[in-house]
């Protein structure tokens, strides 16, 4: 029982500040979100319809640079020198933020030809030629917040991210609705508060990165490998989960704006208690990633079953306390009715889906701290792109049941991505098992 209660004392001793960190991050988009509904509805389902299709976009690079802490915290459990990567590491990033500023900018021509209502299509356009310059300073953070994170240091990063709530949120406010000499600037004033906001984070948890660690030109092409390695199926995984939740915002909102403004209110209401189980799984690939550089093996799975274990447990008390209160949640993002009432039967859907949910992430936490990412890739791939869409349009488009059909089968999909991903993590423990014996 002692035993237990150190593992699950030194996950929560990185998981709390990540966890402050990450609801910071995530309420920033939530400022946007409600600001945006309180600005107009076609402002939310603009700014719904422009940010479903960025993220899906952005969210590669940023996968990518996520394995930084995993690889490094492998490193440093091998012995190795990791403070050396960090220009590596910022050299990566502004490569990969000058690509995906470019895929957003060509993106641009496409929008008129997918079908939205007309006049949320220069609205769209504004977000999207914005928010491509301001990639490289969402990238810089990522980079600096997980490099950091590779040496347990995460009070710095995550506080920081908490006071640009405040920041991002006058932003939004002063630039959607104007005030003084500063005209409403609506959809557009929106992409340029976020784009000012990640600048700040960018640069200052830079400079604090300046102050720890020696920045000198260090090559070393295995980084790059082991990151493309760890990263690239991570990216790809996080990438097919994207595109699987915001397909449904393109799908219906090709249908009606208020289901794009749906969607939207209720992925933003399940990101919020997701960046708790979303801590746990980053604080446990750094557990789990030392301990395999270290080839600590018992320590190893001890880690992973308690970071599955209290990610499933929090999960399961956020889906009790959604489902006892799912009208005064959604009507804290919008007072329109009709979109009320959208959003509700939606709401219970989800509080099934947020105990897989947060069984998922774990899971995908241990993969990668054993360097094991393909796993993952693939189990998102088979239960989002060969269920969860197909699922959702027979419900969702046939039945007619619309968002609710579309939701009923990301419930579906969530359990086969589980059933998958734990199956084979067994299997992978089993073979350590195996690979210790021999070895003795």
């Amino acid at each position: 029982m002692l035993v237990r209660s150190f593992y699950i004392k030194d996950i929560a001793n990185i998981a709390g500040p990540i966890i402050l960190g990450n609801l910071g991050f995530i309420l920033i988009g939530v400022g946007d979100v409600i600001v945006a509904g309180r600005h107009s509805t076609n402002t939310l389902a603009a700014v719904s319809l422009a940010t479903a299709i960025i993220n899906c976009i952005m969210i590669f690079g940023i996968g990518i640079l996520c394995s930084i802490s995993a690889v490094l915290s492998n490193y440093r459990g091998a012995g190795k020198e990791a403070e050396k990567y960090f220009y590596p590491s910022l050299k990566f990033a502004a490569i990969l933020s000058l690509i995906m500023s470019i895929a957003v900018l060509a993106f641009i021509p496409l929008i008129d030809k997918l079908g939205f209502e007309p006049e949320l299509v220069p609205l769209i356009k504004d977000y999207f030629w914005i928010t491509s310059l301001s990639i490289f300073g969402a990238y810089l953070h990522c980079m600096a917040k997980e490099f950091l994170q590779a040496f347990e240091i995460v009070i710095f990063p995550n506080i920081l991210t908490v006071i640009c709530i405040f920041v991002n949120v006058g932003l939004n406010i002063l630039l959607a609705f104007g005030y003084g000499i500063i005209p409403e600037m609506g959809t557009a004033g929106l992409a340029l508060a976020s784009l000012i906001t990640r600048y700040i984070m960018g640069f200052v948890l830079f400079l604090y990165c300046f102050k720890k660690v020696s920045i000198k030109p260090f090559k070393d092409a295995a980084y790059y490998k082991d990151l493309l390695k760890v990263g690239l199926p991570a990216s790809l995984a996080v990438m097919i989960e994207f595109i699987g939740f915001n397909a449904i915002t393109v799908i219906l909102g090709r249908i009606s704006g208020i289901y794009a403004a749906a969607q939207n209110i209720v992925c933003t209401l399940t990101s919020v208690s997701f960046m708790v189980p979303l801590a746990i799984s980053n604080a446990t690939a750094v557990k789990v990633g030392f301990a395999n550089g270290a080839k600590y093996y018992k320590s190893l799975k001890t880690y992973a079953y308690t970071g599955i274990g209290m990610s499933v447990a929090f999960m399961t008390c956020s889906a009790i306390v959604v489902g006892l209160f799912p009208e005064y949640l959604v009507s804290l993002f919008t007072k329109d009715a009709e979109l009320v009432q959208v959003c509700i039967p939606v709401v219970f859907c989800l509080c099934m889906f947020q105990v897989f949910d947060g069984l998922q992430v774990a899971l995908a936490g241990v993969f990668k701290g054993i360097k094991k990412t393909s796993v993952v890739m693939i189990a998102n791939f088979i239960s989002y792109w060969l269920v969860s869409i197909p699922l959702g349009c027979f419900f969702g488009l046939k039945l007619k049941l619309n968002l609710l059909g579309f939701w009923y089968s990301l419930g579906i999909s969530a359990i086969v991505l589980c059933t998958i991903m734990f199956v084979t993590l067994l299997r992978k423990f089993a073979k350590m098992e195996d690979s210790c014996r021999t070895s003795l």
